[in-house]
């Protein structure tokens, strides 16, 4: 299969038209539609529906249009990697949200300024999900939780940050006993479905607390901000700053030693940038970023 019907399918659907598509490829009109006929006999599906002078894309051309992107692109950059011998190109990153505004942005400072010919896309997520993205090969690498469950083996796994759970509480209980807290205050409960959440979950299960649940909710910083408010206290990861400004706030220790939160980087073996995830890798690993 030619690549070059590729990069024209995919012209034809951003520009609308044959004839839009032909002008930016410079083909003729008949030569665009002669490309685009060769690829959907090769695929064995119809791509594109004439409508006038406009073009729609069927339900078959919507199935494998990001795909076709990414195999454009990939052939592009794997040309590029074969010619130069720079550290350079595009990665593809996933992170999940406390690492997303948290440890991120202080990485990426310290690898762009070092390899400035590097660029960067980022695509936000749940941890679970951009793991099984990179292990899919649609991401390069990803900031997230640690997976409680065994990589595959064309994956691999560097710790950054270990974050043990705390009691979040208004900073007038700073002298609270943490599980008298848990049982009798009001409970912001971190969502179970996370692994964070999870792992709080565990820990209440383990010290037989059943906490006076007043809801439950996914984002950090919306629990902060609730504790602050007096509507209770919370169990939650020592997640990295930044946190909301202007909160009065007191983090507790737990009395009993529990496995902690830890976050990490995760990417593949296999990746066609693999000189530039190298690079990439080996520049995060020359710091302690945040690790507690």
């Amino acid at each position: 299969m030619d690549t070059k019907f590729l990069k024209t399918f995919v012209t034809v659907v951003d520009c609308g038209s044959m004839a839009a598509a032909a002008r930016q490829l410079n083909l003729t009109p008949a030569g665009v539609a002669q490309q685009i006929r060769t690829l959907e006999r090769q695929i064995e599906a119809p791509l594109i529906r004439r409508a006038g002078r406009t073009v729609t894309v069927t339900e078959a051309g919507v199935r494998i249009l990001e795909r076709t992107r990414n195999v454009i692109q990939n052939v592009a950059e794997l040309r590029t990697m074969a010619i130069d011998d720079s550290v350079g190109g595009e990665l593809k990153l996933g992170a999940c949200n406390t690492a997303l505004t948290g440890i991120l942005p202080d990485i990426l400072a310290n690898v762009v300024a070092d390899f400035p010919q590097i660029g960067v896309t980022i695509q936000p997520g749940l941890s679970i999900d951009l793991h099984r993205s990179v292990e899919n090969g649609q991401l390069d690498a990803a900031f997230v939780l640690q997976a409680p469950f065994t990589l595959s083996k064309t994956c691999c796994w560097h710790l950054l940050r270990e974050e043990p759970l705390i009691v979040l509480a208004p900073e007038s209980m700073k002298n609270c006993d943490p599980h008298e807290l848990l049982t009798t205050q009001p409970f912001i409960r971190y969502d179970r479905n996370l692994w964070g959440g999870n792992l709080a979950d565990q820990y209440l299960n383990q010290v037989g607390i059943s906490p006076n649940e007043r809801c439950e909710l996914a984002a950090l910083n919306a629990i902060a901000v609730m504790v602050d408010r007096g509507l209770g206290v919370s169990l939650v990861p020592d997640w990295a700053k930044p946190w909301p400004e202007g909160l009065n706030l007191t983090r507790i220790a737990l009395p009993i030693t529990f496995e902690p939160r830890r976050i990490g980087v995760v990417w593949s073996r296999s990746s066609i940038r693999s000189r530039l995830l190298e690079a990439f890798i080996q520049e995060i690993k020359k710091a302690n970023y945040g690790r507690i």
